[in-house]
């Protein structure tokens, strides 16, 4: 943990700006936001982006603040009007990537590159491997189709020095301008393709699976000096005051990239998007605050989910869908397909960079092994696919041991895809080279050994942090965004940073969690619902529920019998005669909407829809679109869950709906009074029900004249307004008391005595607030309530119950049926 060198913030606001939204709609909500009591804005990021972005992460200049937004002028004075009203600004920084814009000319530093080739000034930006093939030739796979096909539609414009196609324009090489097309094709500095060439014969590192976003190289002090000029001048000028590290695991060297920033930034509040899976831990070295807080949401969900339900949910599910084990039959073999596919398929020209980087290696060195490229190539899939994390941190000391240990055994599974043990030796160099060690090589081999050349250290080194890369994208793409929609058993655990196969996570987990957050990362962030959650924290609080009554769901999917299955029709080429896992997951995504059945609902869920079906890739794809069976999924939602059919849904909402309330209101009291520092998403102050980008992603809708009314007294008068009385409650004892919840505050459980204490859960902050919760409501009432259970609030006091006005004496125990009599959580305070 790094202490930042100004406050941290007592909780943040996350507003995403975009031409609807720019910079001038976010100062007029600032009064509102800060009377709501987060102490900053959280903003999208801010620098110049694709025309019409709708989340700015396609930056094309880092030199300037987007003009669609209101530019630089625009964004001091939101940060002036903000400090007036007592606000920082925190930004989203995006460091590992630019966009490959069109036309290709609003990146400046691209367009360069494309013009003159590896003599660019702007060459050293981008992660470009020039001799990748292609004849040294940077390849842009952004033809519609082969080039042969596509010849018609270029046009040479000799006096501009452009080359048009379509709506795309290029730079032409100096000199070339009136060379016949195919000579003038072949004499750029770049190699125009069909876009399916992506896959297999990119030569840049990209984010993900996106062409449209190429790799820059900020390991470079040079590259990091001009991306982040602007933006560390405006930390300087007081204009900034924290930051938000988009996708660190996308860079060379993470912890050095912060430790550069934290220099640069002098230190301030710096929280970075790493997604940590199971028992993971933040590198400990790294100069910042700590997540962006994906963790605690994984553990503020869990808590909410029944163990025994779901597995119950699970058989239910297994009947009516009837899965393949590796098609969302078996988690865990589910998530090991998806890898394979993404590695073998979608990340292919990502392997093959990494296999020619190891041939060379193990070329120069013949005691490192006589490997075929077929036999590196099997060593990279097997070993990739087996890591249980997101990357490696082969450059940091404090990850080495546990780095070590998790390849070694990730080694010993890939060795027996090998027939011939000979040949899984390539599995040792290949380990040993993902780790940057230098593999046991006696001196007087030709210059190696102990001694390697500079071209030697130079491959190890790309080497190591390529193969790093390549793990962070190909676990992103297999899991989130594959195997995630084919497991859609209990969607609300179907997302970022969690784990589908165990979803429930009990008392003792959450605890032990939150103590070990106080201990080391004291004012990380947390979040509930962001930009790219699949579904916000309210509708995965209302699917939750169905894990404590797993029969329920399956009678209302029964009761429909075969209506409750979208047909598909037998015409459709491969397609199937039904597809009963994409119904499974609309019915389960319009209950967590909960929105009336209509046409307004299905615009929002038949979309959601769509795009799960076509991540999951098993009936449809982005790249292999079925038209006709994306007509019957939409036909489906509109006349099953989204229509008159969708009945059983609005009565089982009646009477689920006393629970619902309960993991709601759970779930933000835990978010806003847990260790870390809140991250609140635009909306989600109120009941807040979005589903996956774009329905996310709306411009902000505040609802300034309810807060006011719940100030001058009145009663709320539904969960929306119960939810923005609680978090305005929450959030103002945050800033009012910031010593009470920051770096050296105290975390201790308050535990229930009784039959049902597993059904409360509860702590206290520095010795001074106490949160109470209820869990599994549904369950608790179904086995007789709360009985004798109790909670003995710690000594002192004497304890004000913030929404109520009750007080109750420390060190007294009472019954939880009378402190929750009114709600299902109660927030006390001993001022």
């Amino acid at each position: 943990m790094t202490q930042p060198s100004s406050p941290s913030p007592t909780a943040t606001y996350r507003l995403q700006l975009q031409p609807d939204f720019p910079f001038a709609a976010a100062e007029r909500a600032v009064p509102h936001l800060a009377e709501l009591g987060v102490s900053h804005l959280h903003l999208s990021p801010v620098l110049e982006s694709v025309p019409g972005s709708t989340h700015g992460y396609d930056v094309v200049d880092h030199s300037a603040v987007r003009a669609e937004l209101g530019g630089e002028r625009g964004l001091r004075q939101l940060a002036a009007t903000a400090r007036a009203h007592g606000l920082g600004l925190v930004v989203d920084l995006v460091p590992n990537h630019m966009a490959v814009p069109q036309p290709a000319g609003l990146n400046g530093p691209l367009w360069d590159v494309l013009r003159h080739g590896p003599a660019s000034p702007y060459a050293r930006w981008f992660d470009v491997d020039w001799d990748g093939g292609h004849d040294g030739r940077l390849l842009l796979p952004v033809l519609g189709g082969p080039l042969g096909d596509e010849l018609p539609h270029f046009v040479v414009a000799a006096g501009d020095g452009l080359l048009r196609y379509h709506d795309h324009a290029f730079p032409l090489r100096p000199g070339t301008e009136e060379l016949p097309l195919p000579r003038l094709l072949a004499s750029q500095w770049y190699r125009l393709a069909w876009w399916r060439l992506a896959r297999s014969e990119l030569n840049y590192r990209r984010f993900f699976t996106i062409s449209e976003l190429i790799g820059v190289r900020v390991e470079d002090p040079e590259v990091f000096d001009a991306t982040h000029r602007t933006v560390l001048r405006l930390v300087r000028d007081g204009v900034i005051d924290g930051l938000r590290i988009d996708h660190p695991d996308g860079l060379v060297d993470p912890g050095g990239y912060l430790a550069r920033l934290h220099e640069g930034t002098g230190g301030r509040w710096t929280v970075v998007e790493k997604i940590l899976t199971g028992d993971e831990r933040l590198p400990a070295s790294w100069a910042c605050a700590g997540t962006t807080g994906y963790d605690a949401l994984r553990h503020i969900d869990g808590l909410f989910v029944c163990p025994q339900g779901s597995g119950r949910l699970f058989s239910h599910y297994r009947d009516f869908v009837t899965p393949l084990a590796d098609e969302g039959g078996d988690w865990e073999e589910t998530v090991r397909r998806a890898a394979y596919e993404v590695v073998t398929h979608d990340l292919a020209a990502e392997v093959e960079r990494l296999v020619r980087t190891a041939a060379r290696i193990s070329g120069r060195a013949p005691r490192l092994g006589d490997h075929a490229p077929w036999a590196l190539r099997q060593a990279l899939r097997e070993l990739l696919v087996r890591l249980p994390v997101y990357r490696p941190y082969a450059a940091d000391a404090t990850r080495a041991a546990t780095d070590a240990a998790m390849l070694g055994r990730a080694a010993t599974g890939a060795r027996g895809a090998f027939r011939v043990p000979e040949e899984a030796r390539a599995v040792d160099l290949i380990h040993d080279l993902a780790l940057g060690r230098c593999p046991d090589e006696p001196d007087g081999d030709g210059g190696h050994g102990d001694t390697p050349d500079a071209a030697d250290r130079a491959d190890r080194a790309d080497f190591a942090a390529r193969f790093a890369q390549t793990a962070s994208a190909l676990h992103a793409k297999s899991v989130e965004d594959t195997a995630f929609y084919r497991y859609p058993v209990l969607l609300s655990a179907c997302e970022v940073g969690g784990d589908p196969g165990e979803p429930a996570l009990g008392p003792d987990a959450f605890h032990a969690y939150c103590a070990r957050v106080q201990r080391d990362w004291p004012t990380t962030g947390t979040v509930l619902s962001t930009h790219d959650t699949k579904r916000s924290a309210d509708v995965r609080a209302r699917i939750a529920v169905l894990s404590e009554c797993p029969d329920r769901w399956r009678d209302v999917l029964g009761s429909m019998a075969e209506a409750a299955v979208c047909g598909v029709g037998s015409g459709v080429d491969g397609a199937g005669p039904a597809d009963p896992m994409v119904s499974w997951l609309a019915w389960q995504t319009a209950f967590g909407l909960g929105a009336p059945a209509g046409g307004a609902a299905a615009e929002r869920v038949a979309p959601a829809v769509l795009k799960a079906a076509r991540e999951a890739g098993l009936r449809t794809s982005w790249t292999e679109p079925r038209a006709d069976y994306e007509e019957a999924v939409t036909e489906f939602v509109h006349s099953g869950p989204c229509g008159p059919l969708g009945a059983p849904l609005a009565a089982l909402d009646a009477e689920l709906a006393p629970f619902v309330r309960a993991n709601v209101l759970g779930a933000a009291l835990l978010h806003l009074t847990m260790p870390g520092v809140p991250d609140l998403y635009q909306g989600s102050e109120r009941l807040h029900t979005a589903l996956v980008d774009p329905d996310n992603r709306a411009p902000a809708r505040f609802r300034p004249e309810l807060l006011a009314e719940l100030d001058g007294g009145a009663a709320p008068l539904d969960l929306s307004a119960e939810k923005l009385r609680l978090t305005a409650t929450a959030l103002r004892l945050r800033r009012r008391r910031p010593e009470w919840f920051g770096a050296a505050a105290s975390y201790e459980p308050v535990r229930a005595e009784g039959p049902a204490a597993d059904h409360c859960v509860a702590f206290c902050r520095s010795g001074r607030v106490v949160t109470v919760l209820t869990r599994l409501s549904l369950r608790l009432v179904e086995t007789g309530g709360w009985w004798d259970t109790g909670l003995r609030l710690p000594p002192g006091g004497p304890w004000r119950e913030l929404l109520t006005g009750r007080e109750v004496p420390g060190g007294a125990l009472v019954g939880l049926s009378e402190l929750l009599a009114d709600a299902p959580v109660a927030l006390f305070a001993a001022e």
